[in-house]
This record gives C-alpha cells, sequence and structure tokens, in this order.
C-alpha cells in the first residue's frame, strides 16, 4: 500500500514515531539508517573530458587528419582554417555540455534549507538535510515543504505543486485516507511532497520519505538515468563522414596509381592524390553547421523562442510528433467566464458583449454580474495586476467588463461579514449593507451543494419556481462541455442571525444563476495546430487536468476530430502494458491526468516508433522527459529552473504557435546544410571526376596541386558559408517531415552530385581538349577559370530545389551575391595581377578566351535552371 491510503494511525505504527514526533535518540538511528534528506548526484565527467570528447566525432577525425596533410604539403591556409573550425566547434560542444550539466543543481535549490519539526517534545528548527521517515514537521504559509509529508494536521491548509504537476492552481489537501491506489501524485491530497510550497493555511505532516526517495528524488534518478539522444543532424553527419572518408580514399589510391600506370612524376602524382585527398573533404561543412545554427538560433530569440543546445535548432525540423502541455502553451493560462445562464436563457459571453447596451434592462442578469463582482476576494496590486484565485479573476473580468466594477460597489454596497470558502461546504458567503434597514448575501459554489440550499431563482418578474431537473441539465451541458460551473445565489435579509454562520445563512435562498468557465484555447495555437497537420507533424495534448477537459480543448483546436476515441488516462496508461502501449501510441492524440514518469514513458514509446519528438514542460516533473525528448521544450515565463536547464530550448512566451514558428526555422536551416552538401560535394565530385578522365583522353594532369587547393578554399569558403543566409521555400510547411532515418543524400541529392560533377568534369576537359589543340599555351589557365567560375554558376542554382534563380530574385540573398561577386574577383586577380601569376601558375587570358572561359562557365548553371524547370513542370 502506498502511504496515501494509510491511516494515520498505520503510518505512525510504521515509522516507529508519534503524535508528538520523535526523540532526538529515535532521530539518530533514522539518519544512520536512510541517510541525509538530500539529493545525491552521480560522480560527473570533468571538464577536461567534456572538451576531449567533443574531438571524438568521426567528422572532425576526418578534418584533423586533412590539416596534418595539408600541413605537410606546405598549405598552411588550410591547416590553420582547419583547425580554427574544429576548435569552435569543439568550444560550442563544451559550453553546452556543461550547462547542461547544472540541471540536478537547480533541483537542489528546490530543497528547502530549514525545517520546523517536533522533537523531543520541542517545537525546533533544523537543518532540512537532517530530517529522518517518522519526524513531525509543521507546516504554514509561506514554507518550502522539507521532505514528503503524511499529513497529521491540515487547517485551511493548501499546496502549490505546479512544480511536481504542472497545474497551477493550489490543491487544498485534508487528511483522510485515500484509498484508490493509482493515484496521480495531483490527487494524493493527504500528502505534501518535497519542493512544493504552503500557499494557505497551517498543518503539520509525518515525513515518509527523504532525499532521494521522494518524489522529487525520484525525479533526479530519471534524470541522472537518462540520456540525451544524438541530434538527427549529429547520425547524419556522422554517417557521411564516414562514407565520405573511405570513398575519398578509394578515389586518391586510383587517381595516384593511374598517373603512375601513364609515367606521370611519383611525387607530383603523390601531391595531386593528396590535394585531392584535401579538396574533396568539405572542412567548410562544420563550419557551415554552426554558423548556420548560429543564425538561425539568433534568428528564433527573435521570435520567443531562446536555443540552449545549438544542435536542437536543426532537430525542430526533424520533429514528427510535438507533444505541449495544456495549460498556458495551447491555452490562455486564464480562467474566462464562457457562458452565463439567468432568467432561464443561456448567454454566451459573445451575446453578453452584443448585449452590453442593453443589459441595464435585463435586472436578473444585473443582479448577477453584480453578484459576483462583490462576492469576490481579488484585489488590484499597485502594478495593476489583478491577484487572487485564477476561478475569482474570471468573474471580476466578466463582471466589470459589463460595468459593474468591484471597488465601486463595495462603496455602495459594503462588505459587512464573509464566510470563507472550505472544500467541505464547497460554498463561499459575503454579506453586504443593501440599503439602510437591509442586508443582502451573495453565495457562491458548487451547483450540486447550491441547490439544496435554494428555494426559488430570480426571474424577470421577481422570485420564481425552481425547476431543478433543469438546471441539472443545464449544469450536466456545461460541465460535459468542459466547463467549471459555479452557482450564485442571494437572500435579503431584514435582520441578520445572531451567529453568522454557514448554517444559519446558507438557507432559503434565491438562485441567480450559474457561470460556466474554462482556460479558453490561445487563437494563434488553433492556427499553428492547423499549420503542424498540413506540415505532416502529430501535436500531442498531455495534460494533468481532467479527461473531459482535456477531450473538449483538444476538440476545439482541431487536435482531435469528432468523435474520437484518441483520448487516454495515467490511469488507463498504467496499466497498460508497454508493448501494448507502443502499438497504439501512434493513435493517442490527448493524455489527461498523466504522471511524470508517463511523459517519459510517452516520449521512449514513440521513439521506439522511429519517431522524432519535441515534448514541452515546466514543471520538475517533466525535466526526465525534456531530457530524453529529442527537442525538449521548456517554458520561459512558468517554467521552473530545473525543466530550462534540461531542455534544449526555451519558450520565452509559453507559446505553441512559437513552437510551430521554430519547426519552420529548424526545417529552413536543414534545407540550407542541404543546398551546402548539394553544393560543395559537387564541386568537389567535378574536381575528381576532371582529373580522374583526363588521362583516359589522352591529356596532360588539367590541374595543378595549387589550383586545386585554390578552388576549394575560395568556392567552398565564403559562396558555400552563404548558403545558409538563404530564406524558406515557400512550401516549407506544407511538406511531410523527413523520415527519421532518411539518408542526407536522399530527394536526388547523391544522384545530383554526380550527374553535374560528371558535367561540370566534361565541361573542364573539353575546354583543356580545345585548347591544346587550337595551340593556347595558357590551356591550364583557362581549365582552372572553368572548373571554379563553373561552380558559381552552381552555387547560384542550388538557391532552391524547384524555384528558378531569376524568380527568386538576384538580390534576395545579398550574403551570396556579396560572396559571388568577391569570388569572381578573387580569380580574376589569379589570372590578371601579374605577381600572382608565378605562385598560381597562370598566364593572362585574351578578351576571346576570357568570354570562351564565362560562355562554358555557364553550362552547369543552365543545365541545373532546365532540371529544375522539369521538376516544377512534374509538379503542375
Amino acid at each position: 500500500m502506498y502511504w496515501h491510503q494509510k491511516d494515520i494511525d498505520t503510518v505512525i505504527a510504521e515509522l516507529d514515531t508519534s503524535r508528538k514526533g520523535l526523540t532526538s535518540k529515535k532521530a539518530g538511528k533514522a539518519l544512520k539508517q536512510y541517510g541525509p534528506n538530500a539529493l545525491i548526484e552521480k560522480k560527473k565527467r570533468t571538464p577536461f573530458v567534456m572538451l576531449l570528447d567533443q574531438f571524438r566525432d568521426f567528422m572532425i577525425i576526418v578534418l584533423i587528419m586533412a590539416a596534418i596533410v595539408s600541413g605537410f604539403i606546405g598549405e598552411l591556409t588550410d591547416t590553420i582554417a582547419i583547425i580554427v573550425i574544429v576548435a569552435l566547434n569543439a568550444i560550442i560542444g563544451f559550453v553546452q555540455e556543461y550547462r547542461a550539466e547544472r540541471a540536478i543543481a537547480a533541483l537542489k535549490q528546490l530543497s528547502a534549507p530549514v525545517a520546523h519539526v517536533i522533537r523531543d517534545g520541542e517545537s525546533i528548527n533544523i537543518p532540512a538535510r537532517q530530517l529522518v521517515p517518522g519526524d513531525l514537521v509543521i507546516l504554514e504559509a509561506g514554507n518550502i515543504i522539507p521532505a514528503d509529508l503524511r499529513l497529521l494536521e491540515a487547517v485551511q491548509l493548501k499546496a502549490v505543486e505546479s512544480a511536481l504537476t504542472g497545474e497551477s492552481e493550489s490543491v487544498e489537501k485534508h487528511i483522510r485516507s485515500i484509498h484508490d491506489e493509482l493515484l496521480p501524485i495531483g490527487d494524493r491530497k493527504n500528502m505534501v511532497f518535497n519542493g512544493t510550497s504552503v500557499s494557505y493555511g497551517r498543518g503539520s505532516g509525518i515525513v515518509v520519505a527523504t532525499g532521494m526517495e521522494t518524489e522529487l528524488g525520484r525525479i533526479a534518478t530519471m534524470l541522472q538515468e537518462e540520456e540525451e539522444v544524438k541530434t538527427p543532424l549529429q547520425k547524419r553527419l556522422a554517417v557521411f563522414g564516414q562514407r565520405l572518408a573511405v570513398i575519398v580514399l578509394v578515389i586518391c589510391a586510383v587517381v595516384f596509381g593511374f598517373g603512375l600506370l601513364r609515367g606521370e612524376p611519383p611525387l607530383l602524382m603523390l601531391l595531386t592524390a593528396i590535394s585531392l585527398a584535401v579538396a574533396a573533404i568539405p572542412e567548410a561543412l562544420p563550419a557551415v553547421v554552426t554558423i548556420s545554427l548560429a543564425l538561425g538560433a539568433k534568428k528564433l530569440v527573435r521570435q520567443n523562442s531562446l536555443i540552449r543546445k545549438l544542435p536542437a535548432v536543426e532537430t525542430l525540423g526533424s520533429v514528427t510528433f510535438i507533444c505541449s502541455d495544456k495549460t498556458g502553451t495551447l491555452t490562455l493560462n486564464k480562467m474566462s467566464v464562457e457562458e452565463i445562464y439567468v432568467n432561464g436563457q443561456m448567454l454566451k459571453r459573445t451575446q453578453l458583449n452584443e448585449k452590453h447596451d442593453r443589459i441595464e434592462q435585463k435586472p436578473a442578469l444585473v443582479t448577477f454580474l453584480r453578484s459576483i463582482a462583490l462576492n469576490n476576494d481579488v484585489r488590484v496590486g499597485s502594478d495593476g495586476n489583478i491577484i487572487g484565485d485564477p476561478t475569482e479573476i474570471a468573474l471580476y473580468a466578466i463582471s466589470r467588463e459589463h460595468g459593474f466594477v468591484k471597488d465601486r460597489l463595495e462603496k455602495q454596497f459594503p462588505r459587512t461579514y464573509e464566510i470563507p470558502f472550505d472544500s467541505d461546504r464547497k460554498c463561499m458567503t459575503t454579506i453586504h449593507k443593501w440599503s439602510h434597514d437591509t442586508w443582502v448575501s451573495f453565495t457562491k459554489g458548487a451547483v450540486d451543494v447550491l441547490m439544496q440550499k435554494t428555494d426559488n431563482i430570480l426571474t424577470s418578474d421577481g422570485a420564481g419556481y425552481i425547476d431543478n431537473d433543469e438546471i441539472q441539465r443545464v449544469h450536466n451541458r456545461m460541465a460535459a462541455d468542459g466547463m467549471r460551473v459555479l452557482g450564485v445565489a442571494m437572500r435579503i435579509w431584514k435582520q441578520l442571525p445572531e451567529d453568522i454562520t454557514a448554517e444559519a445563512v446558507e438557507t432559503n435562498l434565491t438562485l441567480l444563476g450559474l457561470a460556466g468557465m474554462m482556460d479558453p484555447p490561445r487563437p494563434e495555437a488553433i492556427e499553428a495546430v492547423q499549420l503542424c497537420k498540413t506540415a505532416g507533424i502529430r501535436p500531442v495534448m498531455i495534460t494533468g487536468d481532467h479527461p473531459i477537459t482535456a477531450h473538449v480543448i483538444a476538440k476545439r483546436m482541431g487536435i482531435i476530430e469528432e468523435g474520437s476515441k484518441a483520448v487516454i488516462t495515467g490511469r488507463e496508461l498504467k496499466k497498460l502494458p508497454f508493448e501494448d502501449f507502443e502499438e497504439r501510441v501512434e493513435r493517442l492524440s490527448v493524455y489527461a491526468r498523466v504522471a511524470p514518469e508517463q511523459k517519459l514513458k510517452i516520449v521512449k514509446a514513440l521513439q521506439d516508433k522511429g519517431h522524432f519528438v519535441a515534448m514541452t514542460g515546466d514543471g520538475v516533473n517533466d525535466a526526465p522527459a525534456l531530457k530524453r525528448a529529442d527537442i525538449g521544450i521548456a517554458m520561459g515565463i512558468t517554467g521552473t529552473d530545473v525543466s530550462k536547464e534540461s531542455a534544449h530550448m526555451i519558450l520565452l512566451d509559453d507559446n505553441f504557435a512559437t513552437i510551430v514558428k521554430a519547426v519552420k526555422e529548424g526545417r529552413r536551416i536543414f534545407d540550407n546544410i542541404r543546398k551546402f552538401i548539394k553544393y560543395t560535394m559537387t564541386s568537389n565530385s567535378g574536381e575528381i571526376w576532371t582529373i580522374f578522365l583526363a588521362p583516359f583522353f589522352g591529356l596532360p594532369i588539367p590541374l595543378l596541386p595549387i589550383h586545386i587547393l585554390w578552388i576549394n578554399l575560395v568556392t567552398d569558403g565564403l559562396p558555400g558559408l552563404a548558403l545558409a543566409a538563404e530564406p524558406a521555400e515557400k512550401e516549407i510547411m506544407s511538406r511531410p517531415p523527413r523520415h527519421p532515418k532518411e539518408s542526407i543524400f536522399a530527394h536526388g541529392l547523391g544522384s545530383h552530385i554526380l550527374w553535374v560533377g560528371l558535367l561540370m568534369g566534361g565541361v573542364s576537359i573539353f575546354s583543356q581538349a580545345w585548347a591544346i589543340k587550337t595551340g593556347h599555351e595558357n590551356w591550364q589557365t583557362i581549365v582552372f577559370t572553368v572548373l571554379c567560375l563553373s561552380q558559381m554558376g552552381h552555387v547560384l542554382a542550388v538557391r532552391s530545389e524547384k524555384e528558378s534563380f531569376f524568380t527568386m530574385g538576384v538580390f534576395s540573398n545579398m550574403p551570396l551575391l556579396g560572396a559571388f561577386v568577391l569570388t569572381l574577383a578573387l580569380q580574376m586577380a589569379t589570372i590578371y595581377v601579374p605577381y600572382l601569376n608565378p605562385i598560381f601558375k597562370t598566364k593572362p587570358l585574351t578578351p576571346s578566351e576570357l568570354v570562351f572561359t564565362l560562355v562554358l562557365s555557364s553550362v552547369v548553371f543552365c543545365a541545373v535552371e532546365t532540371e529544375k524547370y522539369f521538376r516544377r513542370k512534374q509538379r503542375s
């Protein structure tokens, strides 16, 4: 049996304590048995080990080897560039991992430093670390609860448990046993938990769990056991790097071998093969990835998304499921009166607004709005914010909207007495001076309780017959629509009773009406849900709220369809074997009343099915799931430090629509990384084909090592980096997410690299053959220029998978245009600046030769634009 199922005497007996707490001797013995009341961290990696781990990535190892080879052949510029890129990546990765280690430290800060206990029959304060099971802890408003307690006394005691449950409303506590075994934490109302706080009342409780055995400790354990999963980009680039290294080594060996067979000088062929190896490795790729992610993260901050772990930016584009909290993310986190039932009529909020000018002509409605303004404990703070219970704030807001302002009404009808709300009566009453010789009492509370206290109902003609069955039908319908329903009643007093008690005052009442309230969906979140569906992403709602409310909100938002059964409760989930749950998980869209470990279960089940999962959360309870998810998204406004430290991304406005904007940005970034790979690998392919095929046509080696390394430096550098600034494609959110196991070469990228690279090589060899045949001594300069400028034409053409370069506009990516002009200028400098001719082994081209190279260089651009034209024709 769980502690909440046991009665107090059983708890006392099992823990060998008493209603006066422990003796110091027993406490000392228990401290040795159970250990200190503290969260224990597992051994952490040292910063040095973290830094070393950044160099274990296969792509990084390949780059380090390329740097060594570049240094060996005297190309120090390449060596320095590669070292800077590798160091930058290592620093960024180290900083992210070091920050991620702080989640447990943030969890520790939730624990109370001091506990007020009864020891040896005396009331004392002790360090919370010294608490043991069996200790009697005294609780007062404002206290942080130092351990998990089974309550012994609860006087109007309320606790804020949002950090553990995700639900923001205070929970009213009692001391009765609860026999249901499968209760979520939020429903264990005879217990309070470590790290939560007392918001109202007072009480006491027996410590039943300390340290890692508390609910907070269980979360710390899950947080430390959960490994972060690699991002899709990290997985794809690792595979890409391994395959590329093998391919490059094979090609270089073949080029070297063929050169020797043709009788070329061994040293020249060795340098050519090594230069080709360095050129074939896209050393700018990590820099492009890092810069793309950094620029994306900077842009996302302006859209209210703070990226904590840089690879997460791209991962957003791979997301197939977004599991979101309901309260505050999908909804406004603000209770609102949606419907009012007065004088036999149901009035929606919109209808009330339409009839605003005519309200004074409806006496029953006037009395109702006046009553909910006066029977209300909210107050306006010095900063203008409304402070109070969310339900009362909603009632205050609707009455104020229609001219019934509490402060003004209280001057006219001053409050003389009040009977506060309590959970047994489920009512609250205030008494006001009504005229010089009469008083009025207003009572609001649960409809079923209020019905037992009323004799009649207020109509436009005064008090009339009350049809209890009709009221019950209205109440049931509003509740079925996911609303919290309150009834309001009144009574006029000629003379007040001697004892102002609930029994004396809350009787013979006249029902004024019912108010139906809910936390409504965010309008922009409804649009975002539809955009998710268009983009092939499945939105899923996870809430601690009741299943009926969850179902209604999900239906209103379009997460589920009418009559859908894609809803499951935490209780049902607990009974369901994991294998059966995995079989159903892709069809479920709403989870209600879930526990923290169940969020983790949902993430793991979806990941086991091959999905990339984004999970939102704000509480301590969400931290393990946030860490495990492919994208953990913490709330910036309501989120705890623990959830933020565990997350990959923080929503600064707690808004679901912001996640969808971030998904769009993630897709754009991956598209641009793919465009860079497409561009740079095609360029490298063109260089390899040029050198590899020339001997088969009886031609000398077309390029010297300096030419290969120069082309690699100027074309892979700035133009490739400028692709990171490319705007999003028009249809980016109208296509499904990438398949989680999809290769980086999917959708024709691999074949494009081959055929365009072959075309590039063919054009270069053609220019070489023509120049040699027509007696041009500077044929090597012509080949060098054709190959370099062909790559420049290619970079303009690959800006979009389908759209024409001319449709997109020449000036829509200014960094790329600037890089293009600069690269062209540098290439011309190698040809026409006399000082550079001996370095690059070039000769100035005549005007006709230059025109020939420019025309030939445009062939690749025209071919790729033609390919895109046929793609557009196929699509239409």
